[in-house]
């Protein structure tokens, strides 16, 4: 029996012999996490300024949402020194992997409530979705499984539709970003005080289309609903209502430059060069147009005024 492709989607990528449940992420596609310790460097960066602006409180959560493997916490809590203070928590579906260091709590769902810094990197677009298709009368309705038609949009879903993605000539396709926004709305909710960001790839009304695919092995195939790949469609970042900016300007605020070291230092210490010129390539990766440097972060401060942008003009609708 067909079923709306959110239903599929959330089987294939979350039920019980769904693809983050059995595969490690980092094997079958690319991210600022997987792809350099630098940007760990900088969640680290983004962690002591949010302890700060808090007042270093007795406990500070930096929440992962979407961990994989939990790559990112370690790392952030190695840089951080293993401060008793902070409490890392590994928010995923997935089993606890073995070797985790035992102090990053590992659970399937978010905490009640927290201060401290929420981080969600690449996790909105694995959040599952349905896709509206305005048929031949001008209805829009939902895409099945199968590719059929289905019932017309819920009141619910056609406002979100009207608002963020309309659709005027029949075929027109939209992947409804409601779920995306309610599950960011319920993860900030739940910050008491600090600073929420989530990481994505995205699109805004100036560049909006369907995007919805997957991944396997490295490579972008067409998505299966059996669990054999991740399926992911971009984010609809400015639905979120908060303030955003791109990878490369929120890295570069945090200190990531990806400038060639000089010269001079190849001569003066040339294992010291070999090193910064390999550390300059990792942030490049991280900061370059067409790639990582152009994904979206949505930052939402929680009773703070602090962050190292001026979100005021970073502002994008």
């Amino acid at each position: 029996m067909a079923v709306h492709l959110r239903d599929a989607m959330a089987a294939a990528l979350y039920g019980e012999h769904g693809f983050f449940r059995r595969e490690r992420p980092a094997d079958h596609f690319r991210t600022s996490v997987s792809a350099s310790p630098v940007f760990a460097t900088a969640i680290a960066h983004l962690v002591a300024g949010v302890d700060k602006a808090l007042g270093h409180p007795d406990v500070l959560a930096v929440v992962d949402v979407g961990a994989g493997r939990g790559d990112l916490l370690s790392q952030v809590f190695t840089l951080l020194g293993r401060d008793d203070r902070v409490r890392p928590i590994a928010v995923e579906l997935a089993d606890r992997p073995a070797g985790l260091d035992p102090r990053v709590e590992w659970r399937p769902e978010l905490p009640d409530e927290f201060a401290g810094l929420l981080i969600a990197t690449e996790w909105l677009d694995n959040v599952p979705l349905d896709v509206a298709v305005l048929d031949p009368d001008g209805v829009p309705r939902y895409l099945l499984d199968d590719g059929d038609l289905g019932e017309p949009l819920t009141s619910d879903d056609a406002r979100w539709v009207g608002e963020w993605w309309p659709l005027r000539d029949p075929g027109d396709v939209a992947e409804i970003g409601l779920p995306r926004d309610r599950a960011w709305a319920d993860a900030v909710g739940r910050v008491t005080a600090g600073l929420a960001v989530a990481i994505d790839y995205g699109h805004t009304r100036a560049d909006r289309r369907p995007t919805l695919t997957g991944f396997r092995d490295g490579r972008e195939v067409q998505p299966r609903f059996d669990g054999s790949t991740d399926i992911t469609a971009h984010v609809a970042v400015d639905a979120l209502g908060v303030p955003l900016l791109r990878q490369r300007e929120a890295l570069a605020a945090l200190g990531v430059d990806g400038a060639r070291p000089p010269l001079a230092l190849a001569t003066a210490d040339p294992a010291g060069y070999v090193r910064a010129l390999s550390r300059a390539s990792q942030a490049a990766e991280l900061l370059a147009e067409g790639g990582l440097g152009d994904h979206w972060w949505a930052v939402r401060p929680v009773t703070i005024e602090w962050t190292p942008w001026r979100l005021s003009q970073s502002w994008t609708r």
